[in-house]
């Protein structure tokens, strides 16, 4: 398993999402892999950065590690911020129009449609989100 720790605010996020590019592509996986990965980074990963710590800031660690047969990508986040179980939050209605719908909700139901897999616990104070993609 890799891992990268780093403040949890924005201006880290592209240390967070270069890291794992980094990984994915000395995997040669596809781009299409690669842009969803970064799609689920940027979205934990602001989460994290805007609301775990807020007024204050911590760190946020982001973790990979790859399976053979099938092939697999694991992600996790951790963080020690207030306890949030993204997947509580109920799902957008995406037949509703853009003026018709609540702000907010998007970011995770995209998530969860480029991961195959996601579990979120809350242990030792801290939020771990767990989420598996297949190649």
């Amino acid at each position: 398993m890799e891992k990268i720790t780093v403040d949890a605010v924005l201006d880290n996020l592209q240390a967070v999402i270069d890291f794992a590019t980094e990984k994915l592509e000395a995997r040669d996986c596809s781009m299409k892999a690669i842009m969803q990965t970064e799609l689920v980074i940027e979205e934990i990963f602001v989460n994290i950065a805007s609301y775990a710590y807020h007024p204050e800031t911590g760190p946020a660690t982001f973790c990979m590690e790859f399976e053979e047969n099938p092939n697999a990508m694991l992600m996790t986040f951790i963080d020690s911020g207030k306890p949030y179980n993204p997947l509580e939050q109920e799902s957008p209605d995406t037949t509703l129009s853009i003026e018709e719908r609540d702000v907010g909700g998007l970011g995770i139901f995209l998530v969860k449609k480029n991961v195959d897999e996601i579990a979120y616990e809350y242990t030792d104070g801290k939020n771990i989100l767990r989420m598996k993609k297949f190649f």
